[in-house]
């Protein structure tokens, strides 16, 4: 297959995560977008990495270690809102304005 076509669909994974994270008002959507995002990167890493002979690999397993750390992360304060909220809609957070 050619690079083109990798490309091509990580920048539709890029831009479907990026549409939602600025549409979407619940937070766990919002946290599947960033994983959109982030498999994107994961699919050009690789993608150079088997066209150029360098270890793409190696990067996008750390890029899925730290999406794992941001999804715990994420899911914990997603619950915690969730806990004290009775929503998980993020317009309705505006303690933290200002």
């Amino acid at each position: 297959m050619l690079i083109n076509q990798f490309l091509l669909l990580a920048a539709v994974l890029f831009a479907i995560g990026v549409y939602g994270v600025l549409v979407r008002r619940n937070g766990v959507l919002v946290l599947m977008s960033i994983e959109l995002i982030l498999n994107a990167v994961n699919i050009n890493l690789v993608a150079f990495g088997a066209s150029n002979g360098v270890s793409g690999q190696v990067f996008a397993l750390f890029v899925i270690a730290v999406a794992a750390a941001e999804v715990g992360v994420g899911l914990a304060i997603v619950l915690l809102i969730y806990r004290n909220r009775q929503s998980i809609d993020l317009d309705s957070l505006n303690e933290m304005k200002g």
